[in-house]
């Protein structure tokens, strides 16, 4: 198997790191090398957060390279305008439909881009969803991570039992049944 390489982007709390580690388990329990990278860019403040997964029969470094990204997953828009470069020409960039102001446009220093994804669409293969509205009609506006998840399995590969098996083993007990839920939505999406 050739070594897969998938990028994780978001802003902090946004559920970047569990998504890394459900991929990581994923590759991991189906027998393949895995390395996994987050570079942390104060996260706690709504930072940019980037996580490189990395998986195959050997991987030797967890970073992934530009134009090397087979998959990305962007949990808000301007992270996925931001680390497109990273994608390779064939890759897939899965953009949550989300906005959140960087400090520069909170405090009016620069403009919120507008048609980022219109942008986006124009250079590489682009599938968009409102993770979050489909997080609200769930019940649980926490579930956006599972929701993508779901999204971006369909383009990782893995069997959806071997993606369950993993997502119930992984979060916390008393919130199998809506992630379950998430991850199904975000694969029928």
């Amino acid at each position: 198997m050739a070594i897969k390489n998938v990028m994780i982007v978001g802003v902090g709390g946004q559920g970047t790191l569990l998504t890394s580690r459900i991929i990581g388990h994923v590759a991991l329990n189906s027998g393949l090398d895995v390395k996994i990278s987050e570079v942390h860019g104060m996260a706690q403040r709504g930072g940019s957060v980037v996580t490189f997964v990395r998986f195959g029969e050997k991987v030797y470094e967890p970073v992934v390279e530009e134009g090397m990204a087979d998959v990305i997953i962007a949990f808000e828009r301007l992270e996925a305008k931001r680390y497109a470069k990273f994608l390779k020409k064939d890759g897939v960039l899965i953009v949550n439909d989300y906005r959140i102001d960087p400090m520069s446009v909170v405090v009016g220093a620069r403009k919120y881009p507008s048609d980022i994804i219109e942008e986006l669409t124009k250079t590489y293969n682009v599938v968009s969803l409102d993770a979050g509205k489909i997080a609200t009609e769930l019940g649980n506006g926490k579930v956006v991570n599972s929701i993508m998840l779901g999204v971006a399995s369909k383009y990782i590969g893995f069997s959806k039992e071997e993606w369950l098996n993993t997502l119930v083993a992984t979060v916390p007990s008393k919130t199998i049944e809506i992630n379950t839920q998430a991850f199904l939505r975000g694969l029928d999406n």
